[in-house]
């Protein structure tokens, strides 16, 4: 009997591969999964996980032969990796191999946002253009302020790209960072938003980045503020960022994720100063087939009683 369980939906090529390379077990959910038969719960020793359901100690202890859950993705706060220690139970993620394409969609939806192309390209299409309507001046994006918020590996990618455009760079993390010369360190998110024009969030998820962004943070960043989030919804307070935003209190907001995902706020669809994406900041072909991979040589890894590449407990 199979010792790998694959739960989440998986492209056909990933799917093929869990199936080839590790003869696995599948189940489309967490609950799917834990209504398996006993038997074949307490034969699974290390699982695919790529899903956002809570994932804790009473999962866990639902597969008592348990002692790996690697993670299809860089975020990994589903999991209680708390739980997992205590257990024995290794957790793994797929770092790194997403970075450059998270750091590009930060960087598009910034220029979305500022240069509103969406409104551009909509000019165009409806024949204003062609008809003489001049298209509204909008903002110079090189040279502005922006703050990161969050400078770990995908944060720094985001900065390095964002230095090319003559940004003056600050940031906020736990502790500074060896940064380039001019990049100024803020050790008070609020601080942080003070000092500039536009916020990139580039946090972990979980409990202790809960709600980050808060309102008193949006207030700080002032009336030509942009928030630009490629990290977790649950990092921003959507409900003060909605209120600034309607209020004109704030300039405008590039999202990649949301709170209620898939269910964004129906009031964003609303504003015309929002660019709104479906949390696809690793979605091209080549960094899921890389996730998928990292996902199965760390399972591979553990099999083999190798050391685990991207241990994150």
């Amino acid at each position: 009997m199979t010792a790998t369980l694959a739960i989440g939906t998986y492209t056909e090529i990933d799917e093929t591969a869990l199936g080839a390379d590790l003869d696995a077990l599948r189940a489309a959910t967490l609950d799917e999964a834990l209504a398996l038969p006993e038997a074949e719960r307490a034969a699974i020793t290390a699982i695919a996980y790529k899903g956002h359901a809570a994932f804790g100690g009473d999962q866990m202890d639902a597969f008592p032969a348990l002692g790996l859950i690697a993670n299809f993705g860089v975020g990994y706060d589903a999991i209680d990796v708390d739980a997992a220690a205590a257990r024995e139970i290794a957790v793994t993620n797929t770092p790194d191999v997403l970075n450059d394409d998270v750091a590009d969609l930060a960087v598009a939806m910034l220029l979305i946002q500022g240069r509103r192309m969406l409104q551009g390209d909509a000019h165009v299409r409806s024949g204003a253009w062609a008809d003489g309507e001049d298209f509204p001046l909008n903002r110079k994006m090189s040279g502005s302020r922006v703050g990161i918020l969050g400078l770990g590996r995908i944060g720094r990618d985001i900065a390095d790209r964002l230095a090319a455009f003559r940004m003056e760079l600050h940031y906020w993390s736990r502790s500074p960072k060896d940064t380039p010369e001019g990049w100024t360190y803020h050790d008070d998110p609020i601080a942080l938003a003070e000092a500039v024009d536009i916020l990139v969030v580039s946090l972990v998820g979980g409990p202790e980045t809960e709600k980050m962004v808060s309102a008193e943070m949006i207030r700080a960043l002032g009336r030509d503020g942009v928030v630009i989030n490629i990290s977790r919804g649950s990092t921003v307070d959507e409900r003060a960022l909605l209120d600034a935003l309607e209020a004109g209190e704030l300039a405008g907001a590039g999202l990649d994720v949301f709170e209620d995902e898939p269910a964004a706020d129906p009031r964003f669809a609303r504003l015309d100063n929002v660019v709104l994406q479906p949390h696809q900041g690793s979605g091209t072909h080549a960094t899921r087939a890389a996730m998928g991979q990292l996902q199965r040589d760390n399972i591979a890894a553990f099999h083999d009683a190798r050391e685990l590449l991207t241990r994150v407990n």
